[in-house]
C-alpha cells in the first residue's frame, strides 16, 4: 500500500472572462488540461499539478497578497492599481494592450480654459502618470464605461486601455496618446514562492518553450 502523501497543487487565481479563455488555450499548448465543474470557481489540472480558482480581475490581487491563492495571473494594469508589490515571474505573449489618453474626435484643448480633467478607472496610474510629468490634473474615478464621460461632458480626457479601438470609434473617441504597454504577468506571493521554490520553478522551466522565461522581480 502506498503511504506517500499526496502533493498539494499549486494554486493560481485567474480572473473569470476572456483571459481565463487565453489562458486555458495557452496551458493546453503546454500540455496542461483542467476540468471545470458547472458554476465551480476552482477549476483542477487533471495530473493534479494546478488549482486554478477564478476570481474577479480586481479582486486577484488581494488573493494572491493574502495567500489563499500562491500565484495569479493579471495585467499589469490590475496590479499597478493595487499598490501590492509581488514576484513578477513570467511574461506571456496574450493578452497585452495599451493604457491611452482618449478625447473626443472633434476635441480642441486651445478653446478649452479649465484645468485639466481626466475621468479613469486607473486612478494610480493617471495620477502617477500626470504628477510625473508636471501637470496639474483632476481625476475623476469612474468604474463603468469611461467612454461616456467626454461624450457627456464630464471630462475632456479619459485614461484607458484600449486594444483594437472599436468602442473609441463608436463613441466617436480618438487615442491622442500612448502612456504605456500593458502586458499580462504571472505574479507570486514572495513567501509562497520561497516555500514552493523547485515546484514553481519547474512549472515556469515546463513553460519555457512557449514564451520567454524571467527571472523573478519584486514591482
Amino acid at each position: 500500500m502506498n503511504t506517500t502523501p499526496k502533493t498539494e497543487p499549486l494554486t493560481m487565481a485567474v480572473p473569470k472572462g476572456r483571459l481565463l479563455d487565453q489562458t486555458i488555450e495557452f496551458f493546453e499548448t503546454c500540455g496542461l488540461n483542467f476540468s471545470f465543474e458547472k458554476r465551480s470557481l476552482v477549476a483542477h489540472e487533471t495530473s493534479g499539478l494546478l488549482k486554478l480558482i477564478l476570481v474577479k480581475n480586481s479582486d486577484l490581487p488581494v488573493y494572491v497578497k493574502h495567500g489563499i491563492a500562491g500565484m495569479g495571473i493579471s495585467g499589469e494594469d490590475t496590479l499597478y492599481e493595487s499598490g501590492t508589490e509581488f514576484y513578477q515571474l513570467y511574461t506571456f505573449n496574450f493578452g497585452a494592450t495599451h493604457m491611452c489618453l482618449c478625447c473626443r474626435e472633434d476635441y480642441d484643448p486651445s478653446m478649452d480654459k479649465r484645468q485639466l480633467a481626466v475621468a479613469t478607472k486607473f486612478t494610480r496610474f493617471a495620477r502617477d502618470y500626470f504628477h510625473g510629468q508636471g501637470i496639474p490634473v483632476e481625476i475623476i474615478r469612474l468604474g463603468g464605461s469611461v467612454e461616456l464621460a467626454p461624450v457627456l461632458g464630464l471630462a475632456p480626457y479619459i485614461v484607458d486601455l484600449v486594444e483594437t479601438g472599436s468602442t473609441l470609434r463608436a463613441n466617436k473617441l480618438k487615442v491622442t496618446k500612448t502612456l504605456a504597454e500593458i502586458q499580462v504577468r504571472l505574479i507570486c506571493n514572495p513567501a509562497y514562492y520561497k516555500l514552493h521554490f523547485d515546484r514553481i520553478n519547474a512549472f515556469i522551466m515546463r513553460l519555457q518553450g512557449i514564451t520567454t522565461l524571467e527571472m523573478p522581480k519584486n514591482e
